[in-house]
């Protein structure tokens, strides 16, 4: 029995279900597997670790097209004008989401939902899903195991996170690259159409927005930057907002939290190659984004500074509302206010220091790097 059809049947024994769908994840499951084995420099416990992603992600596969079987109303669900937040990571695109999902005529993706994709129950049963109470528990083994990592990326069951979580189930997302040294995989994906995972994402959403179809989605992952044409073509009005920030302090922040969530799962994949991998990934991201960027209406579009926002959160959440025509109510304003203060507090006031001299990098390499992204956003006056 080979690695994958391994999973396969552990993902399969999980779940009691046996109809992965279409095949059209099998060559990414295969890509991924490949570079894992020859490039990844696994340890027995980044193994485990990479097995249990890939063992989800395929569960996940198998709960989704069950569900789609028993609502087959899911497919007339609307998705109208959503908005994506998306801009390098650690440039304040988690904070902004988490805002704009705190009006209530919005629905962001909870992390349960997003593992475990179903129509959305009223948030009163949730205590008592048997989903939801896994999630969580699998959160609380990750913070106990990895001291610190609460404070960089505040995550709880209940709590909307990056959708990545669905493009696993499509074996093509930048998320696999992100945590592993996985070069070839990344050269291919590169390479894909990616049309067709943005048609599933789009179907899981309508799933899980069935019971609340009013509802605007709010989805976050710095990921689309690598796709953004094959999200337009999935969701041809979507609003799409890009956060800014100065290259040099994000690539030594996302090398730092890399390198935290991925601690003893490689023997390769260590503080030099965690930043060069890092600087070649949201470079190449960058890049890929603005030529695409280019071909669409500006006014899809708005951008945010990480200075301007983490000074005036909500009056930046305001001139969002404003640019995209919408309407920043008095219980807008409250909500998100709220919400601000309460991510300002306990586990989930940011705590993260960090350097590139820890990564092997200097300044002068990430400006260079990043040329054309600082060179196409002169008003952003990034120092």
């Amino acid at each position: 029995m080979t690695l994958a059809d391994e999973l396969h049947e552990r993902a399969a024994s999980r779940t009691g279900l046996t109809d992965f769908g279409d095949r059209e994840y099998v060559d990414g499951l295969d890509a991924l597997l490949e570079g894992y084995r020859d490039e990844a420099g696994l340890t027995e416990q980044g193994r485990a670790k990479v097995e249990g992603t890939l063992v989800n992600a395929l569960a996940a596969r198998l709960r989704t097209e069950a569900a789609w079987r028993e609502h087959p109303a899911h497919a007339e669900t609307p998705v109208t004008r959503p908005i994506f937040v998306t801009g390098l990571p650690r440039s304040g695109t988690t904070a902004l989401h988490r805002l704009l999902c705190a009006d209530p005529r919005h629905q962001g993706l909870q992390l349960w939902l997003a593992a475990a994709p179903q129509p959305r129950p009223p948030r009163e049963a949730w205590v008592d899903n048997p989903d939801f109470s896994a999630m969580q528990a699998q959160i609380d083994r990750r913070n106990a195991a990895v001291p610190g990592l609460k404070g960089m990326h505040f995550m709880a069951a209940d709590v909307v996170e990056e959708c990545w979580w669905l493009e696993h189930q499509s074996m093509r997302s930048l998320a696999f690259p992100s945590v592993a040294h996985l070069p070839s995989y990344t050269s291919w994906l590169g390479e894909q159409d990616l049309s067709g995972t943005y048609r599933r994402h789009r179907r899981i959403l309508q799933l899980i927005g069935m019971t609340s179809p009013e509802r605007r989605w709010i989805l976050k992952n710095p990921g689309h930057l690598f796709s953004l044409d094959a999200l337009m073509a999935a969701y041809p009005d979507a609003l799409v907002v890009q956060t800014h920030r100065d290259p040099r302090s994000v690539v030594a922040s996302v090398s730092s939290l890399t390198s935290k969530a991925s601690a003893g799962n490689s023997t390769v994949f260590e503080a030099a190659t965690v930043g060069r991998d890092s600087l070649d990934l949201w470079g190449t991201a960058s890049d890929r984004f603005l030529d695409a960027r280019a071909t669409y209406d500006p006014a899809q579009f708005a951008d945010v500074r990480y200075d301007e926002f983490v000074a005036d959160p909500v009056g930046t959440v305001a001139r969002l509302y404003d640019a995209f025509g919408l309407s920043f109510d008095d219980e807008a304003r409250a909500r998100v206010t709220a919400a601000d203060d309460v991510s300002k507090r306990g586990d989930r006031r940011p705590d993260h220091a960090y350097s590139l001299e820890e990564f092997g990098l200097s300044a002068g390499e990430v400006t260079e790097r990043f040329d054309r992204y600082l060179t196409a956003f002169p008003e952003l006056a990034l120092s």
